[in-house]
């Protein structure tokens, strides 16, 4: 055995909804006794792909001694289960860039006359919704958006999804990044929002209002705690209801145990951005 990332099942935590199940084809997760287990670290492929459908915020990554991810065993556990987790499998082992993987798995098929083609799998992220695939747009800007006019700014959003809710705590994105934060009017009312604020960084929306503060606290524990963060900045508007992320925020960084550099961003209801109190 070797170290290696595997993910973490927080009994305590789980409520055996069963969530995760669908976001697993490996078959790594079941719900055995009332409480999703992990059954093998040999299917678990330590991406977490599984994380950010878990509503209690049960399911973490952690690196530990495990059995060695094997891609034979779990696609014979797969295939069994039929055409449609094939190609969630398929599909997943793409969006995470998992080329070996994804080599073995068409051998594994070829080997036993299964012609499926992963430019044929079904969005896996979101649970088949492509409002919440995982997408890095870091590097691309320039291949993938139009020709702007002289008079049209060029979009600074280097990722997708942007909701603290559907985002994976997983995502590579996060390595190294420089997060941004926004309440979501910010961006509606503050308009060099993109080239002033979002610049070079990683895009985390949300309503402290409206949203479950609980979920936002568990998403970005997992998130400070398991990636290299470089800063994190936290831009709201100047109404007291959207001071109720900063806590969080906070106490999300005290709990990964690093110095993360923080700023606080204010914008006005005019849009205007206002000087913080330090």
């Amino acid at each position: 055995m070797a170290k290696r990332k595997i993910i973490k099942i927080d009994e305590e935590k789980c409520n055996g909804c069963s969530q995760c199940l669908p976001n697993c084809p490996e078959g790594a997760i079941q719900i055995i006794d009332g409480k999703a287990r992990l059954i093998s670290d040999l299917f678990c492929d330590g991406l977490g792909a599984c994380m950010g459908y878990c509503p209690q915020g049960a399911i973490s990554i952690e690196e530990r001694e495990a059995s060695g991810y094997d891609e034979a065993k779990v696609m014979e556990n797969i295939v069994r289960q039929g055409d449609s987790v094939i190609k969630a499998h398929l599909q997943h082992l793409k969006e995470h860039n998992e080329e070996g993987y994804l080599k073995e798995a068409m051998a594994f098929l070829k080997a036993r006359g299964i012609s499926i083609q992963p430019d044929q799998a079904h969005i896996h992220g979101g649970g088949g919704c492509p409002g919440s695939k995982v997408m890095d747009f870091r590097g691309r800007a320039k291949e993938v958006c139009p020709a702007k006019s002289p008079r049209q700014a060029e979009s600074q959003l280097r990722q997708w999804p942007v909701q603290i809710k559907l985002v994976s705590s997983a995502a590579g994105y996060f390595e190294n990044a420089d997060i941004l934060i926004a309440a979501d009017c910010v961006p509606f009312a503050y308009a060099d929002f993109h080239e002033d604020l979002l610049k070079g960084k990683i895009l985390l929306v949300g309503c402290p209002k409206l949203d479950d503060i609980r979920a936002y606290q568990e998403k970005l524990n997992q998130i400070f705690k398991n990636r290299d963060i470089k800063s994190v900045t936290y831009a709201h508007m100047e109404v007291p209801c959207c001071f109720g992320l900063l806590p969080v925020i906070e106490s999300a960084i005290a709990a990964s145990g690093k110095k993360i550099p923080f700023q606080e961003v204010t914008i006005g209801i005019r849009g205007e951005r206002l000087q913080n109190v330090l």
